[in-house]
């Protein structure tokens, strides 16, 4: 199984990451207000960026790893990864 770690952009311009094991899913979650206590009413959400990972272990410290980042660095990132 392997493990996604995701960022959303809320609708107020915020960026929200995560990690699951189906991101579909995950990301319904959000958009139907079960999802994270801090996407709660902040819908509704793009898909900006996204990883995979061999198991959570990875996947949880890359999510820690860019949560640490500051809001230009997660921009950064997502442009970069649009990019490819």
């Amino acid at each position: 199984m392997s493990w996604t770690v995701y960022m959303l952009r809320c609708a107020d311009g915020s960026l929200y990451t995560g990690i699951t094991t189906d991101l579909t899913h995950r990301i319904k979650a959000h958009e139907d207000g079960n999802g994270a206590r801090y996407t709660h009413g902040r819908g509704p959400f793009q898909l900006v960026y996204q990883e995979l990972h061999e198991n959570r272990a990875e996947a949880s410290k890359r999510e820690m790893a860019i949560k640490s980042l500051s809001r230009a660095r997660k921009l950064e990132l997502i442009v970069t990864c649009a990019e490819f």
